[in-house]
């Protein structure tokens, strides 16, 4: 299937769920598109899930949270983050980039709150959200970068 190289999927990484949002065609904006659950251990699976959904959307870059500390130190959870950024990338020849998560899913539950959305029961909302917050802050950076730049 052909790609669209201004199309994007974005991933919040977790150990239960994996948030996924994509760009427009143009690669402006972003909107929450699923989570997928996973038990935490079966790489394997959610490469295979996510590999899916690459091809299914045509995107021509993915860009995934890559946790960090507020010290500036690495999180736990950004080592296994990196592997599957890396395996993501070789499994589907398309370009996987890693880019700071912190406060994104605070950000995305306090904004589903303040539209209504209660967010107890819709956690997976949130981690649609939080992708979706990964994926909007790399497709604004992106145009604001130099074209040569890039």
């Amino acid at each position: 299937m052909p790609v669209n190289p201004n199309k994007w999927l974005g991933i919040d990484f977790g150990l239960s769920r994996i948030g996924i949002a994509v760009s427009d065609p143009l690669g402006i904006l972003a909107r929450g598109l699923e989570a997928l659950r996973w038990n935490g251990k079966d790489t394997d699976g959610v490469l295979a899930s996510l590999a899916a959904v690459i091809r299914r959307e045509q995107v021509g870059g993915v860009v995934m949270g890559c946790p960090g500390r507020t010290d500036g130190r690495e999180a736990s959870l950004a080592e296994p983050v990196r592997q599957l950024a890396a395996r993501l990338e070789q499994l589907t020849g398309i370009p996987v980039l890693l880019r700071d998560e912190r406060f994104t899913t605070v950000i995305a539950r306090r904004r589903l709150l303040e539209s209504g959305v209660r967010t107890k029961r819709h956690k997976p909302v949130i981690d649609q959200a939080a992708a979706e917050i990964i994926l909007q802050e790399h497709l604004d950076s992106r145009r604001q970068t130099p074209p040569d730049v890039l």
